[in-house]
């Protein structure tokens, strides 16, 4: 929860805007400030302060403890202007709330972490538990100096100014080590313990089974506790997990009797229909068993290291804009240590990337080796963003990677705006029914299945819009395709047609089907036909709805 607190009109106007927008996230605390921040400091994860910086100081400072505790703190001035990470940026998660409360008051977030302000990504902030000296190995990191990274298992981290050797060490493990002077140890969600457990096991037992079965293994990288369905709301085993703080993955006894395990009993198949239900649990998803089934008295447990996951993210960078590039999108190119895409698409983000990403990039018609390139590396367990222009799903680069990946790799579509979409916002309203898009490059597809495709949305008077319409290769398709809509629609049907939407050298306009040449298109352009209900409305493309209720009675 986000406690607001405010002592001005003004304040409690930017207040209420953050309430109203984040209803379910955050808690107004009314009356007098001092008693109000004391009151939601104790009470709240974090919070937002409509007060002069100077007095949240003041107020904040004897309640501070510890900052891997504390709330995060963020102070917004009299104007809305600034939005300011003051307390907790990494633990507290201030600085990320600062640029969430900056976007919604259009005001500017300031961060002064000091990884945060280079774009370096703290180590305590890659969402792994860590251990050891991180401000020194982050001072290490923001001064250039050689850090080392010792990654025992292939985890996708994001990018992370590393060296073969050097004075500093990031270490990567699960074992149960003690972080070296000079040393940071991340701890991966890499181990999975199994457990299963007769009628009323108390808690005690089986978390005294599990930390006894995780010998030289850390209990800040198990990932989960599995178990049987029919265990799914065993008490002893729900606490376990509620005080791991790991969630309780549960299966059938049928897909757990199918898996092949080293220790099968007659027990557990008594009891739950499955010969095992440790081993198999833990094994069901795959990995490697470094502890086979333990017992106690009404307990038994096993521990196995999951495989280690590439994450591939297919990212939709929009149509050229920076505003119509989604925050998740910017996410995801940040938390990425490889890169892959077409050169010009690179240019466009090369500034979010963080410091150390590694850029894969190549020229135009290298679409399949892209993608390839892009399933490999993340094979390799490293994280990775694909990116493509609009919506990466739509004639962009999800298809070709999706169709090498198998599930040896974590996959995430990221979203984007097309250039449809960007078109026809620009263009009015064109797509206020049915529509389609057809690509008129014949390069990947035969022109017979484009064309057959071009005639079932002009019989079906469907809305069309042309994506790679022209070029000087291939200058008789759009004449083509247009000439066959015209056998069904008017020469006055209303035809939109916009080059390079939404960057700065865009240009559009509203034609018609009669009057459109199509050497004035390139590859760079978006066709938008009509259907038989478009009209011309002050300029604006606009093809209704088409509710009956619109027609009036009759």
């Amino acid at each position: 929860m986000i406690g607001l607190i405010s002592a001005t009109a003004a304040g409690a106007a930017a207040r209420d805007r953050l309430a109203a927008a984040w209803p379910d996230r955050t808690r107004v605390y009314e009356g007098p400030v001092a008693d109000s921040v004391r009151a939601a400091f104790a009470e709240c994860e974090q919070l937002v302060c409509f007060l002069a910086t100077g007095a949240v100081v003041r107020l904040v400072a004897p309640l501070l403890g510890d900052k891997r505790t504390d709330p995060g703190v963020v102070c917004v001035d009299e104007g809305g202007r600034f939005a300011v990470s003051l307390v907790g940026g990494h633990g507290g998660g201030a600085n990320e709330l600062a640029v969430e409360v900056a976007e919604l008051l259009d005001a500017q977030p300031v961060v002064t972490t000091a990884t945060d302000a280079v774009g370096l990504p703290g180590l305590d902030t890659l969402g792994f538990p860590v251990e050891g000296d991180v401000a020194a190995v982050s001072r290490a990191l923001l001064d250039g100096e050689p850090v080392a990274l010792e990654a025992e298992l292939a985890w996708p981290l994001p990018a992370l100014k590393v060296a073969d050797e050097g004075a500093y060490t990031v270490r990567l493990t699960d074992r149960l080590v003690e972080p070296a002077e000079r040393e940071v140890v991340l701890r991966p969600p890499s181990l999975v313990v199994g457990v299963g457990a007769s009628k009323g096991a108390p808690v005690e037992e089986i978390l005294e089974l599990i930390h006894s079965s995780l010998e030289g293994l850390s209990v800040h990288s198990v990932a989960q506790l599995t178990t049987v369905d029919a265990k799914s709301e065993e008490p002893g085993i729900v606490e376990a997990a509620e005080r791991l703080g790991v969630p309780l993955v549960t299966y059938s006894a049928e897909r757990l009797a199918a898996v092949e395990v080293p220790n099968p009993s007659a027990a557990p198949l008594a009891a739950v229909g499955t010969p095992s239900v440790a081993e198999a649990s833990a094994l069901r998803e795959g990995g490697e068993l470094l502890v086979p089934k333990r017992k106690s008295a009404m307990a038994t447990c096993a521990v196995v290291r999951r495989p280690a996951r590439g994450r591939l993210a297919v990212v939709g960078l929009g149509p050229g804009a920076r505003d119509l590039l989604t925050p998740r999108a910017k996410a995801e190119l940040r938390r990425a240590s490889v890169l892959v895409g077409l050169d010009q698409y690179v240019d466009q983000i090369r500034d979010l990337l963080r410091p150390g990403t590694r850029v894969l990039e190549s020229g135009l018609g290298a679409e399949e080796e892209r993608a390839r390139t892009a399933v490999a590396e993340a094979r390799k367990g490293h994280a990775v963003a694909l990116i493509g222009s609009g919506d990466a799903g739509v004639y962009a680069m999800a298809s070709p990677a999706l169709a090498e990946a198998s599930d040896d790799i974590e996959v995430v579509g990221v979203p984007g705006v097309t250039a449809a979409l960007a078109a026809g916002a620009i263009l009015g309203a064109p797509l206020g029914h049915d529509h389609v898009s057809i690509s008129l490059s014949d390069l990947h597809t035969p022109w017979e299945i484009i064309e057959r495709r071009v005639r079932a949305a002009a019989e079906a008077d469907i809305v069309v819009t042309f994506y790679n319409p022209r070029s000087r290769g291939r200058d008789w398709q759009l004449p083509k395709a247009l000439a066959i809509l015209a056998g069904h629609r008017e020469p006055t049907t209303p035809v939109g047609v916009v080059r390079n939407a939404s960057r700065p050298d865009e240009a559009a306009r509203v034609t018609t089907l009669g009057q459109l040449d199509p050497a004035t298109v390139d590859m760079m352009t978006v066709v938008t036909v009509g259907n038989t209900a478009t009209r011309n409305i002050a300029g604006r493309m606009v093809t209704p709805r088409g509710y009956r209720w619109q027609e009036g009675p009759k």
